[in-house]
């Protein structure tokens, strides 16, 4: 995506986004995703959680 860089370390892994600020005015929705994609990534070895359980734990919370 323009307006996006990655920096790296010397293992070259990725460590850090440097997102433009003119490309998050003029592309919000675009950047939102790729950040949600981000996060999702970031988050794919995490132990799931049934949509029961879930909800149950939203509930306690007072958050459904």
């Amino acid at each position: 995506m323009k307006g996006v860089n990655f920096v790296t370390d010397n293992n070259n892994r990725r460590t850090a986004v440097i997102i433009d600020l003119k490309t998050i005015e003029k592309h919000p929705e675009d950047v939102e995703d790729f950040l949600d994609g981000i996060i999702a990534e970031s988050r794919k070895d995490e132990p799931k959680r049934s949509w029961e359980d879930v909800k149950k734990s939203l509930k306690k919370k007072g958050k459904l």
